[in-house]
């Protein structure tokens, strides 16, 4: 028996009994039989609810000083087994998940659901499908990033920017099955809910729901107490319409875990901030599209200090309206 099977078993053991607790961000990960190479970042474990466990990325691009843990993910423990929202952005973090995953129950790993496929989410989906039997499920539009040329010129990039934890041997692992608009999991003592609600912030937008602890894992419809990253297919209209179908959930959520960012007992304090930012750019760069002013002077005319202290503004902000300008332009017709 292994050392690292020997471990397993008697935290098992002992977490059965009672005599020990998981310990949020206690780290206790080994790399002894795996090629990934080493995340040595903290990676702390929190509780949602009883059986629901996240991760909380840091803010921020990737590179070196965050090792690509930039993004949330999750898991519930049912009666059936173990169904997990998001891998992370490198098969490093994913192992690392994993381990985490196997301190808290040694129920096996069933189901990998994906939020969206884009890279800080699924890099990690490797070290799953290497150690796991687990069925990764994803909405059907997801088929379109793995086989469409935007996925491999990602991963090149992200070769560069996060050796040695994303490297040549890092591969883009696709869903095993898919679904349409709305997939339930029937876990024994729990539900668990698949919803589309894109194409938003990307084409696939899922929601993870967990009835009974009734938490929601929202994918990166919700981004908490940061600027969110609004690519060039963006659809900012359904993105709205997304923020919307959350805030009408019934009952209101117990816990929002957003894409990135804290998560937030207060629902409705994570929909008005997204709402809120969405709106201002839709409102402001369509307004500059239908009277014909140039990007450059609709940006510095438009008061952003509200959201200026915000982690990721320098970073992803002027990027952002310039994306909802050209995507107003498309929808008016418009164009210089």
């Amino acid at each position: 028996m292994s050392r690292a099977i020997r471990r397993h078993w008697w935290i098992t053991l002992f977490l059965g009994l009672g005599f020990l607790a998981p310990a949020a961000g206690a780290e206790s990960v080994s790399w002894e039989d795996v090629s990934y190479a080493e995340a040595d970042i903290s990676m702390e474990l929190e509780q949602a609810a009883e059986d629901v466990y996240y991760v909380i990325g840091r803010n921020g691009v990737p590179d070196a000083d965050n090792q690509g843990f930039m993004s949330n993910a999750g898991f519930v423990v049912t009666e059936q087994g173990v169904v997990v929202y998001d891998a992370l952005g490198t098969p490093s973090l994913g192992w690392k998940l994993l381990e985490k995953i196997r301190g808290v129950t040694k129920k096996p790993v069933t189901h990998v659901v994906i939020g969206h496929y884009h890279a800080d989410h699924i890099y990690g989906l490797q070290a799953f499908q290497d150690h796991t039997d687990a069925t990764i499920l994803a909405h059907e539009t997801a088929e379109r990033y793995v086989s469409g040329p935007g996925a491999e010129a990602r991963l090149k990039q992200r070769r560069e920017a996060l050796f040695p934890w994303v490297d040549e041997d890092t591969r883009i692992v696709g869903p095993d099955e898919t679904f349409g608009d709305r997939k339930v999991l029937d876990m024994g003592d729990k539900r668990v809910e698949l919803v589309h609600v894109g194409p938003a912030h990307a084409p696939d937008d899922t929601l993870m729901i967990v009835h009974g602890p009734n938490v929601v894992f929202s994918g990166d419809i919700l981004f908490d107490g940061r600027i969110p990253f609004v690519g060039d297919n963006v659809d900012s209209e359904n993105w709205l319409a997304g923020v919307e179908r959350v805030a009408e959930l019934e009952p209101e959520p117990r816990m929002i875990i957003p894409g990135h960012g804290p998560a937030d007992k207060d629902a409705a304090a994570a929909v008005e901030f997204m709402r809120g930012y969405i709106s201002k750019l839709r409102e402001r760069m369509g307004e500059a599209v239908e009277n014909l002013v140039p990007f450059e002077e609709a940006y510095a005319e438009t008061d952003w200090s509200e959201y200026e202290g915000l982690p990721a503004f320098d970073a992803t902000h002027r990027r952002n309206a310039y994306n909802v300008y050209l995507e107003m332009q498309d929808q008016m017709g418009g164009g210089f």
